[in-house]
């Protein structure tokens, strides 16, 4: 028996929710849907966190909504699986953010006040740092806990190094972190003129030193490392393709132009 279309009356939460249960249904429902877990939903959940990222960086604010509303399909997803394991469900979810987010601005719904930004920031990391041990149970025993393993390498380096900032390990200015990236390069090129064959861990663990000082450059820049090297990403895009539509013009297929050819066509490009 068909299951009747979420009611647009609802308002769209509820349509979302219902929608939701109708398809994770024992009796009725889809198979595929049934069959989720927390597991197999979760590779989803990261690409549609990407997707609203990949609509932002492109100012396609109608994709954004789109993307938004996949990300929160997600969420719904992720929360009819807790109801039906009788974990947990939606309103539980929301509840639960919201208190974290008045926990966390006591100066909005309190009587605490900031001078500045920055004595925010250390503020909120101070409340998070509370709720990791109140979460626990227990002290934390490192300043580095709860910095969550599955991040992107980049953005797990830069929440490491503020981490450690905050209790002073941390250089002073920009001029000893720029000798720094110059340090591990030449370290870098040891290992690589030096070894016949080269030793391939050593070089791996060279070239990971060297792509956490420029992290902590873009850090003490006060830039995101993820999206500076996604601007550079599409700046090779657009003239690699442009070689491309050159070469096209020509007749020359890229695959029998020469390097000389191509680092010409780059050139113009930039």
């Amino acid at each position: 028996m068909n299951k009747n279309i979420p009611c647009k009356n609802k308002n769209g939460i509820d349509r979302l929710i219902q929608l939701m249960a109708d398809l994770r249904d024992p009796n009725g429902g889809c198979p595929w849907d049934i069959e989720q877990t927390f597991q197999t939903i979760a590779p989803y959940t990261i690409e549609e966190a990407y997707e609203v990222a990949d609509a932002i960086e492109k100012k396609d604010h109608s994709s954004l909504r789109d993307e938004l509303g996949d990300l929160l399909l997600q969420v719904v997803y992720h929360a009819r699986i807790a109801e039906d394991n009788k974990l947990f469900d939606f309103e539980d979810i929301a509840q639960a953010i919201t208190d974290k987010m008045v926990n966390r601005h006591p100066h909005v719904y309190g009587d605490v006040s900031h001078n500045n930004v920055q004595e925010q920031a250390m503020a909120w990391e101070d409340l998070k740092a509370q709720e990791r041990v109140k979460k626990q149970g227990k002290a934390e025993d490192s300043i580095l806990d709860g910095i969550t393993l599955g991040l992107p390498a980049a953005t797990r380096a830069v929440k490491l190094q503020k981490r450690a900032a905050r209790v002073g390990f941390d250089w002073p200015d920009l001029h000893p972190v720029i000798e720094k990236i110059h340090e591990e390069i030449e370290e870098l090129k040891d290992v690589l003129l030096q070894e016949k064959p080269i030793d391939m861990d050593s070089a791996e663990d060279e070239l990971g030193d060297v792509l956490f000082s420029v992290v902590n450059l873009a850090r003490h820049l006060d830039l995101d490392p993820e999206q500076a090297l996604r601007r550079t990403n599409q700046k090779f895009e657009k003239r690699f393709r442009g070689i491309e539509t050159a070469l096209k013009e020509q007749e020359i297929k890229i695959q029998n132009a020469d390097l000389e050819v191509m680092e010409e066509l780059w050139n113009q490009q930039k």
